[in-house]
């Protein structure tokens, strides 16, 4: 049951980006809508909707499991879903052209990693889905790491799919790594990864569609306003205007 309101959740919000789409088109290379560069999120978080707990995805982990060694256990993917975030300041830093000054672009992954991360939580503690290695932790669906992962991934893609689009999507090298390594550690389930994969790019997504309503940046002087001290009269003050 739980499932199925989340499912019609992810349908009402498609919907709403549909709505937002056709009054507002995000700037890339190819000028598509946001509604269509929602399909991707939305078909991961269905195909880990209809994966939970079916007898698939655990003939998966148990192929996983033969693979590896049981003693197999790795700490790289509590990083590598940070990675992105380093390659984002780090081409900030060599003058890389990006879509957003620096404060925007962490005023967005801020947002973005706020929606994403409240999503998972109460996603984990309402589905109590046991975790493949650990039958007494209830907060396996969806991944936390790959959600994150996919936030700072899509991130990078979305500041530099204009300029650089061999940097854009190379952060999705170090997102999918991390899903991949929560399978590995035996962490997660495949839905729980593809959920969470769903859910950052989505979030994400999401934020940079409105991000126009948010448009506010200290560092960055705006040409409609002018604000000039002054002193007369032995009165010190200062001159404000704006034009509208």
């Amino acid at each position: 049951m739980k499932k199925v309101i989340l499912f019609i959740t992810l349908l009402c919000t498609l919907n709403a980006i549909h709505s937002q789409s056709n009054n507002y088109t995000v700037e890339s290379g190819n000028k598509k809508k946001i509604f269509n560069r929602s399909i991707l999120p939305i078909v991961l978080i269905t195909s880990g909707l209809v994966l939970s707990g079916n007898g698939i995805e655990k003939s998966f982990q148990k192929d996983i499991n033969e693979y590896t060694s049981a003693n197999f256990y790795t700490t790289i993917d509590d990083y590598t879903r940070y990675a992105p975030i380093v390659m984002l300041y780090g081409a900030d830093a060599f003058g890389i052209p990006a879509r957003n000054h620096w404060f925007d672009q962490t005023k967005n992954l801020i947002l973005s990693t706020l929606l994403a991360g409240a999503t998972t939580t109460v996603l984990k503690n309402n589905i109590d889905k046991k975790r493949p290695g650990d039958q007494n932790a209830l907060n396996s669906f969806p991944s936390g790491h790959t959600t994150m992962a996919f936030v700072t991934a899509t991130t990078v893609y979305e500041e530099f799919i204009d300029e650089q689009p061999v940097l854009a999507y190379s952060g999705y090298l170090f997102a999918i790594g991390t899903g991949g390594l929560r399978l590995l550690n035996n962490k997660h389930w495949l839905s729980d990864v593809l959920t969470g994969a769903g859910i950052g790019i989505l979030a994400t997504k999401l934020v940079y569609t409105f991000d126009h309503l948010l448009h506010w940046n200290p560092f960055q002087p705006e040409s409609n306003i002018v604000l000039v001290p002054q002193y007369q009269n032995n009165t010190l003050g200062v001159y404000f205007s704006k034009s509208f």
